[in-house]
């Protein structure tokens, strides 16, 4: 099979949702990218355990968690430090949904939400650490990427009542979406959201999060390669026996089991967001769930943001922040980033891609 054929062999569909936890069968939030040859060529990703020579190992495994289909592959010196290695990335990734997870009630950022207006809620530094780069992604974007803008996103709520909020309704969920309002304390390890309504969800950042935590600790438990792949939020680390990186393809937004390129990635995340994930339409417009934060509308710039970094919260946060921003404003902020790539498709179907990635994309 040649590496194209491998490539559009995607047999694993990696689906799940906006927020951390979140099984509602709604559509996948991050739809658009794929690891390529899952299942079919067994020197990228197999389905159990492949030798390939002696060693390494590469042992595929999959379990659902925050809402979703995580798969981990591990390319280790033995199959059992392969077994142990993707282990432990599934404890971290676990153990990471009991904090983060507003669709836990005991979580830390549930007790956070639960006692807006009221009082500052002590939290873990991990929690902290994130919300706190959420706040980062804000600033870095404009407020593109907004960890509050959730009451918004339910007033729409595009895969169940698939209605427009009115302007009067909208307007009076403002104030709960101001995320520069927001109050960390590290003295006291404590998050303080000051009005009563407001909540913070970190779905949009806390899967590319995991995956890069997950990698972590199974390079510790003695993986030399592998992937952690949360939908379509993917964390790779090392190497695969015989191969350049890991070869992932990016989707068409209007097309439908096509790709418009693929890549190989190296130590490397890769996110994407789309107005294709969940929406609907009505009048000929298409209503999708990702808002600009400043109209409490959707978004209307771009029709896909893919974003390469080396950090999977980094891409994670920067894909819907850029999606809303538009194709200019949001290509200029990565040019200006170390270590950071795209391919923004803009609301016409125009292509750009970053000058540091131009000569890593493959065409079909």
């Amino acid at each position: 099979m040649s590496h194209s054929e491998a490539v559009r062999s995607i047999c694993t569909c990696l689906s799940g949702t906006g927020s951390l936890g979140r099984k509602d069968g709604g559509m996948n939030r991050k739809w658009g990218v794929f690891v390529a040859g899952l299942c079919t060529v067994g020197v990228l990703v197999g389905c159990g355990s492949i030798r390939v020579g002696e060693p390494p190992v590469v042992v595929k495994r999959t379990q659902m968690h925050m809402g979703t289909l995580v798969a981990i592959t591990a390319v280790a010196p033995t199959k059992e430090e392969a077994h142990v290695s993707i282990e432990a990335g599934f404890h971290e990734i676990k153990r990471l949904e009991q904090l983060l997870s507003t669709w836990i009630s005991a979580s830390e950022l549930s007790q956070v939400n639960a006692a807006a207006g009221q009082r500052p809620v002590a939290v873990s530094r991990e929690t902290l650490d994130l919300v706190s780069r959420s706040l980062e992604m804000a600033r870095l974007t404009d407020g593109g990427f907004n960890i509050a803008v959730g009451p918004a996103v339910e007033a729409w709520s595009v895969t169940e009542r698939q209605r427009r909020p009115s302007s009067v309704e909208l307007d009076r969920l403002r104030p709960l979406v101001d995320w520069s309002v927001i109050q960390l304390n590290w003295t006291a390890n404590t998050i303080f959201l000051p009005q009563p309504g407001m909540r913070i969800d970190v779905g949009g950042i806390g899967k590319g999060y995991a995956a890069d935590r997950a990698v972590g600790v199974m390079k510790g438990a003695g993986a030399r390669g592998g992937v952690v792949a949360l939908s379509g939020d993917i964390k790779t680390f090392g190497d695969l026996p015989g191969m350049k990186g890991f070869p992932v393809g990016i989707r068409h937004p209007r097309q439908e089991g096509t790709l418009i390129a693929t890549m190989d990635l190296k130590n490397e995340a890769v996110s994407t967001a789309g107005d294709y994930e969940r929406y609907f339409e009505q009048d000929g417009i298409r209503y999708h769930h990702i808002l600009d934060p400043k109209t409490l509308e959707p978004a209307r710039k771009c029709q896909s943001v893919t974003v390469i970094a080396a950090e999977g919260t980094v891409a994670d946060g920067l894909d819907t922040g850029i999606f809303v921003l538009g194709p200019e404003k949001g290509m200029a902020l990565v040019e200006q980033l170390p270590n950071v790539e795209a391919v923004i498709i803009d609301d016409q179907g125009r292509i750009t891609v970053s000058s540091g990635l131009r000569s890593r994309l493959r065409y079909p």
